[in-house]
């Protein structure tokens, strides 16, 4: 190894262990502060050092000897009754170690961002612990989330089965992790935010969490004058610009060439529904409402629900456009926009990625989609909201289907 680099491997393991240090002599731990912070760091880099030339024992040994040490000192501490709860110290000291072990052997940028991030959660320890408190029985929702994801997805074969090859389990369960995750980022921000949300944050947090949940609960809202028409009228309006404009992100991340090829008409609905959305926003007299409880969206059933959903729309797109020719397409759409827009949108996305359909076919599906379900948020304002309400999203509504129609005809 060259002198120069010894010292910069030297010189990094140092910094990293005066950071961790630092944070651990504010908190006045009697166990390891600034300088044996940075003694231990250095320690596992000259470890990894003379591993180069003595082998990998010469690291095992120092890290047992420092599990050891950090044994011994905790005895000490526990005699003097000074012993702190837990083993937070004890931990971070180990992880120091390895992490100046580390930067002998691998990247220096992942050895000082690792270091950081450990600075940064041990300093942090009110404000995670805040956030645990907060979730509550919530977490269980994150546990869910990770049975979808790391558990359940894995496992699945990554091969297409059925008629036209068009359902691949791995590929169809990842796409009902790609929505969960999303809908569980706004679950969560609604626990932090949602119960004391304005007006923006009730619209923006809805939309993504089900839009058509916000359109059925502020029309209710507004029908018992528990929430004024013109207040319900913008989360509404928000919440389904918001819902439009997610998927067009989500096109993006499972079929990124057919956004590229059909960018600018597929925002167009999303761009009017936001742009119509401001005259509202600019005139609204309430704020700080409270959002409708939203439900948990990791429960296996509804993903199970959503996996069956998007098969059958993606193998119905397949085999009426086989039978039937396009016009068959539009129909499917049309039902399914109702149904689930996400569904339709990322199954017609999927088989535009993989040449089962053309991006033009299937950007007329997803806008007779767009219309469906439009048109079902704009009967349910009308049947339960009332005219009060309608007056105020009967514009926008009628605009933005007019222009989903107008882009299905242009295009």
């Amino acid at each position: 190894m060259e002198l120069s680099n010894s010292f910069a491997n030297l010189g990094i393991a140092l910094g990293l262990g005066l950071l961790v240090g630092l944070q651990r002599e504010q908190v006045s731990t009697p166990l390891a502060g600034l300088r044996t912070f940075a003694l231990i760091t250095i320690l596992g880099t000259l470890c990894a050092m003379l591993a180069q030339t003595f082998g990998g024992w010469v690291v095992a040994g120092g890290f047992l000897g420092l599990t050891g040490a950090l044994f011994i000192g905790h005895l000490a501490e526990l005699q003097g009754g000074k012993a702190e709860a837990g083993v937070t110290t004890e931990i971070a000291a180990l992880a120091m170690f390895g992490l100046g072990a580390y930067i002998v052997v691998g990247h220096r940028e992942v050895a000082i961002a690792i270091g950081g991030l450990i600075a940064v959660l041990l300093h942090y320890k009110s404000v995670l612990h805040g956030i645990a408190a907060r979730l509550g029985e919530d977490s269980r929702a994150i546990m869910q989330f990770v049975l979808l994801s790391l558990v359940i997805l894995p496992a699945l074969p990554n091969q297409a089965y059925g008629p036209y090859a068009v359902l691949n389990p791995r590929k169809v369960w990842l796409i009902v992790v790609l929505i969960v995750g999303i809908s569980l980022a706004g679950y969560i921000a609604y626990k932090f935010f949602g119960q004391a949300a304005g007006l923006l944050m009730a619209g923006a947090l809805g939309g993504i969490i089900s839009s058509t949940a916000v359109t059925v609960g502020y029309t209710k809202m507004a029908k018992n004058e528990k929430l004024s028409a013109k207040a319900a009228a913008l989360v509404i309006l928000i919440a389904t610009s918001v819902s439009a404009a997610l998927l067009v992100v989500e096109v993006a991340i499972l079929a990124p060439a057919f956004l590229q090829a059909m960018f600018l008409p597929l925002s167009a609905v999303p761009l009017v529904l936001g742009l119509s959305s401001l005259p509202l926003w600019f005139s609204r007299e309430d704020d700080g409402q409270k959002m409708p409880p939203q439900g948990n969206p990791t429960e296996l059933r509804n993903a199970l629900l959503f996996a069956l959903l998007y098969s059958v729309i993606l193998l119905g797109i397949a085999f009426g456009k086989d039978r039937y020719g396009s016009g068959a397409l539009y129909t499917i759409a049309a039902i399914s926009g109702i149904a689930d827009l996400q569904a339709i949108a990322l199954s017609t996305a999927q088989l535009v990625e993989g040449g089962g359909l053309l991006a033009r076919d299937g950007l007329r599906v997803i806008q007779i989609a767009l219309v469906t379900s439009l048109g079902f948020k704009f009967a349910v304002i009308a049947i339960g909201g009332g005219v009060r309400l309608l007056r105020w999203l009967a514009l926008p509504l009628l605009l933005s289907m007019a222009t989903a129609i107008g882009v299905f005809l242009w295009f």
